[in-house]
């Protein structure tokens, strides 16, 4: 290999041995991060939108997995790790999940993994919309594709609110 060559990212290398979208999701699943396009840490502790830093899990309860469609977990908003997201504008990555407050004041919760490639996406409060800046690609709020070149939607997931605005639960 010619040492000026840029190296295969990991989902290429996976695609050229053979693996279907099927067995990589399956991968992605068990928490290996074979997908994941950036060389970021694959540690499953929410972490800071927009820095890339990871945080320690504290303000943070339940299952941030995505095996079986088991998303459930809850966010303590009071907590100086979260306490953004109750700023329009503000967003935060929590497992495989972005939160965001948008201009609305509406709290959502979506797959973070760009459909086209597997890079991680951000919410860009200006546009009000979801960012995936490896190629471009632009969705809703909802998870809806506006731009491409990615074709399907990210995931969606609930969210509930509390009553005094301090927890913030995202089930599947």
């Amino acid at each position: 290999m010619n040492p000026t060559t840029e190296p295969m990212k990991r989902g290429e290398f996976l695609r050229s041995l053979g693996m279907s979208s099927a067995a990589l999701m399956a991968f992605y699943c068990m928490g290996t991060g074979l997908t994941a396009c950036s060389s970021k840490s694959n540690d499953p502790s929410p972490s800071t939108g927009g820095t890339g830093t990871t945080t320690p899990s504290t303000g943070f309860t339940g299952n941030a997995t995505e095996s079986a469609g088991a998303i459930n977990f809850t966010l303590d908003l009071t907590d100086s790790n979260f306490s953004k997201l109750k700023t329009a504008g503000q967003y935060a990555i929590v497992g495989s999940i972005i939160v965001a407050k948008i201009k609305n004041g509406s709290l959502i919760a979506l797959s973070k993994t760009c459909t086209h490639e597997g890079t991680e996406v951000q919410y860009r409060s200006a546009q009000d919309d979801i960012y995936c800046n490896n190629h471009g690609s632009e969705y809703s709020t909802t998870g809806a594709v506006e731009v491409g070149p990615a074709t399907r939607a990210l995931t969606q997931y609930k969210t509930a609110l509390s009553t005094d605005g301090n927890t913030l639960t995202v089930t599947a």
